[in-house]
C-alpha cells in the first residue's frame, strides 16, 4: 500500500548535477568524444567510457585512457530524461582479433562515430559503429538494432598503417573516426590526427567505404584543414558534405591566417582559437582542394576540461551540439569526493545548434550547464524503464540478464542492453522531469523491483513526500501501489527516493495507471510463460475463462519477472 506519510528525515545523495540544469546528461557516468543517430523516434548517443578508466584507477590519477575498453550507450526521446542502456563490450566482441602484425590488434576503443542504413535488398536496418584503437587506426561493429547485439565483421583493424593513403607512419595518427552516409547512399569516413603543430598539419583523411560499409574503398585522400588536430565528424547537410574537427595549439601569426586566406579565398577575419570545433564544406569530398573553410562553430568545452570533440546531429528537425566537459568532474572535486588533482575525465552535454542547411551553415554555439529545453512531455502511462532519469544520486546501474549469484562484477562491462536496472541504497534517488499525469490523474503505480525498499514519491528532492511505497520481493516481481489521482495530476517533475533499503533493492521500471482506468489491463499473451488466475477474494480460480468480472492474474514473463494485474475477465 502506498501512504502518504512523511517517513523520518533520511540524508539524501547529492546532486552534483543540479537540479534544474539539463547537462551532463548522465549525474554518475563519466563518458566522452560522442556521436549519435536518430532511430524510431529516439536519439541514441555514444560515447568513449571514460568511466571504465575511473573504476580502473580507483576513482583517482590520470584519465590515461588505456583501460578504455568498452563504448557507453544512452538514448531520449525528449532531450531531458536519458536512459542508459549499458556499454558495448568492445574488448570481448574484437577478442578474435589478429595481432599480425601488431598494429591491426585490438588495444582500446575510443571516440566512436555511428551511422545505419535501411537494406532494401534484405529487409533490414543496419547499424555501424567504427571506433578507433589508439593512434593504429579504425574498427568496425555492425547490428541489427542501435543497442546491439554488436559483432565484429573483420578480423583486424578497418584502417590501420597499410591503408593506402593512410600515411601514418611518423606524421599522423589513424584515430577519430568520423562517418556518414550521403543522399547516394555511399559511405565515406574521415579520420587522422595529431599532425605537426603548424597552421597546416595535413593529418586530415577522408576515404570512400565499399557498399558493405566495413571496407575501404580505394586509398584515402587528404582534407586540408588549417589547424587540424583531431575529433573528426562527418555530416551531409543540404546535399554537402560537411567535415567538423577540433583545432590544435599552434601559434596563430596575422601572416599565417592571412596567407591562408588569400590562398583559399576566404573571407573569415581570424584564425581559430586552440581547441575550438571547426568546420569544412565540399562538394566533392574525394577532391582535396573542394574543402572550403568555413569558420568555427563550436567553443572550447571549459570546466577544467583539455580537450575537445563534438557531434553535430539532426533530431526531430533540430540540430543540437553533442559535446564533452569536465562539469561534473569539477562539482564531484568541489565535494571533495575525488581528490582536487584528479585527471580529467569527462561527461556528455547537449546545447542546441543552429544550422543553415539550404548554405550549409552553422552559427556558433553557446554552451551551458542549463542545456536544452525538453521537447515533449515523459508519458506516465507507458512503462519506464527506471535508469530513464533527468539526474539521480547514488545509484548505481546493473544487467539482470547477465549477473551471476555471488559473483562481482563491473557493472559498465556489460554488453549495451535493455535489461538494465538501477540498485539504489538509502538516500539514493532518481529524477524525471516533465511528467503529465493528465487531466484525471494517476490512479495507481505500479513498481517493478526486487528486495525490500521505502520509496518516496515527491515533487521536489528537498520535499514532502507525495506517497511512501513499501516495496518487499526476493525475486524480481511487479507490484502495484493506490495513489491519490488529486496530487499525481497535470505536469510534474518526479523524484524517486529510496528512504530506506535492506542490503540490496534494484528498480528496473514503473508505470503509471489512469484513476478512470480503475487498474485494469490486458495482458500480452505473446510474453506470458506460466499464468494463474484468482477471483478478488484470493481464491485461486481452475478456468479464469467461466469467470464474469474482475479476476487477479499472475503471470512470469521470458525475462523471469513476476507480474499481477487485475483484468476484466468476460464469462464464455
Amino acid at each position: 500500500m502506498a501512504t502518504c506519510l512523511q517517513a523520518n528525515a533520511q540524508a539524501l545523495a547529492t546532486d552534483y548535477k543540479g537540479t534544474s540544469n539539463n547537462n551532463p546528461i548522465s549525474a554518475n557516468i563519466f563518458c566522452a568524444d560522442p556521436t549519435a543517430l536518430e532511430y524510431n523516434g529516439r536519439l541514441y548517443v555514444y560515447g568513449s567510457n571514460d568511466h571504465q578508466q575511473f573504476i580502473a584507477n580507483g576513482k583517482k590519477g590520470e584519465n590515461s585512457y588505456g583501460e578504455i575498453k568498452s563504448i557507453v550507450v544512452f538514448s531520449t526521446d525528449d532531450m531531458v530524461n536519458w536512459t542508459f542502456h549499458g556499454t558495448i563490450d568492445t574488448k570481448k566482441i574484437c577478442s578474435g582479433w589478429t595481432n599480425n602484425p601488431w598494429y591491426v590488434g585490438y588495444g582500446v576503443s575510443w571516440a566512436p562515430s555511428v551511422t545505419w542504413r535501411h537494406n532494401d535488398s534484405t529487409g533490414k536496418d543496419e547499424f555501424f559503429l567504427y571506433f578507433c584503437n589508439s593512434s593504429h587506426g579504425v574498427g568496425v561493429l555492425t547490428a541489427e538494432s542501435p543497442i546491439g547485439p554488436w559483432k565484429s565483421p573483420n578480423k583486424k583493424l578497418m584502417i590501420n598503417y597499410d591503408t593506402p593513403g593512410a600515411n601514418a607512419a611518423g606524421t599522423n595518427a589513424n584515430f577519430d573516426p568520423g562517418v556518414t552516409i550521403d543522399d547516394n547512399g555511399v559511405g565515406w569516413i574521415t579520420f587522422g590526427g595529431l599532425g605537426p603543430s603548424t597552421i597546416m598539419p595535413e593529418a586530415a583523411r577522408i576515404v570512400k567505404l565499399k557498399p558493405s560499409m566495413t571496407e575501404v574503398d580505394g586509398a584515402a585522400v587528404k582534407i586540408h584543414a588549417p589547424y587540424h588536430f583531431e575529433a573528426n565528424e562527418l555530416n551531409v547537410i543540404g546535399g554537402k558534405y560537411v567535415y567538423t574537427y577540433c583545432s590544435n595549439w599552434a601559434e596563430r601569426t596575422d601572416a599565417d591566417w592571412n596567407t591562408y586566406k588569400q590562398e583559399h579565398g576566404i573571407s573569415i577575419a581570424s584564425a581559430p582559437n586552440a581547441c575550438t570545433m571547426c568546420y569544412m564544406v565540399s562538394d566533392n569530398p574525394s577532391d582535396p582542394n573542394s574543402w572550403v573553410y568555413k569558420g568555427v562553430y563550436g567553443p572550447h568545452p571549459g570546466n577544467g576540461t583539455n580537450n575537445n570533440h563534438s557531434h553535430l546531429q539532426k533530431f526531430q528537425g533540430k540540430y543540437y551540439h553533442i559535446y564533452h566537459n569536465g562539469a561534473l568532474m569539477e562539482s564531484w572535486k568541489k565535494a571533495n569526493v575525488i581528490e582536487s588533482d584528479c585527471g580529467v575525465f569527462r561527461s556528455l552535454c547537449v546545447n542546441r545548434a543552429t544550422v543553415d542547411e539550404s548554405a550549409a551553415t552553422i552559427n556558433q554555439v553557446t554552451t551551458n550547464l542549463e542545456g536544452v529545453t525538453q521537447i515533449k512531455n515523459l508519458n506516465p502511462f507507458e512503462l519506464q524503464q527506471a535508469e530513464t532519469m533527468a539526474s539521480c544520486g547514488g545509484v548505481d546501474y546493473e544487467d539482470f540478464i547477465n549477473i551471476k549469484k555471488n559473483t562481482k562484477i563491473n557493472n559498465l562491462g556489460n554488453d549495451a542492453s535493455e535489461n538494465m536496472q538501477v540498485k539504489m541504497k538509502d538516500g539514493s534517488w532518481i529524477s524525471v522531469r516533465k511528467v503529465d499525469f493528465g487531466e484525471n490523474g494517476a490512479g495507481k503505480i505500479t513498481l517493478r523491483g526486487k528486495g525490500t525498499a521505502t520509496i518516496e514519491l515527491r515533487f521536489s528532492r528537498a520535499g514532502r513526500p507525495t506517497c511512501t511505497i513499501e516495496f518487499s520481493s526476493s525475486e524480481m516481481e511487479d507490484k502495484t501501489f493506490d495513489i491519490d489521482p488529486s496530487k499525481f495530476v497535470g505536469v510534474k517533475s518526479g523524484f524517486f527516493i529510496a528512504v530506506k533499503t535492506a542490503n540490496e533493492f534494484y528498480l528496473d521500471a514503473w508505470k503509471c495507471i489512469d484513476a478512470q482506468e480503475a487498474g485494469i489491463s490486458e495482458i500480452d499473451n505473446s510474453n506470458v510463460i506460466n499464468r494463474q488466475s484468482y477471483d478478488l477474494s484470493g481464491r485461486k480460480l481452475s478456468n479464469a475463462q467461466q469467470h464474469h468480472g474482475i479476476i487477479i492474474e499472475q503471470y512470469t514473463d521470458n525475462n523471469g519477472v513476476k507480474h499481477s494485474r487485475k483484468v476484466l475477465s468476460t464469462k464464455k
